[in-house]
């Protein structure tokens, strides 16, 4: 249980450093909160699954799966948030961006966006 565990903590902690590399080269604040939501999420339920074996008492189970609910489900919406946040306040989008489904919907946005 030990090797499955470190395993699980290992994969983890290298998707929360690919998502933290992402967020330092991506271009724009939409596609940094996509890796951060993405990556980042699964990585830290991979810690606390990893972490939970490692342990291996009934109490960890309950603590670190609660957890790990929490984290998939808050991440996506905190992940939405920011993108949203960031669009209406007028963040540039990468020039690389080809539609922008939102602007129907906030056609007054101050930016001109």
């Amino acid at each position: 249980m030990t090797i499955l565990g470190g395993t699980l903590t290992g994969l983890g902690v290298t998707l929360i450093l690919l998502a933290g590399i992402g967020i330092v080269r991506f271009p724009d604040v939409l596609i940094r909160a996509n890796a951060a939501t993405k990556a980042a999420g699964l990585g830290v339920a991979l810690v606390l699954a990893g972490v939970a074996i490692v342990i291996g008492t009934p109490e960890a189970y309950v603590k670190l799966g609660a957890a790990t609910v929490l984290q998939f489900l808050t991440a996506p919406i905190a992940g939405h948030v920011m993108g949203r946040s960031a669009y209406r306040s007028g963040a540039p989008l990468w020039e690389g961006t080809h539609t922008d489904e939102l602007r129907p919907f906030y056609e007054e946005h101050p930016s001109g966006r």
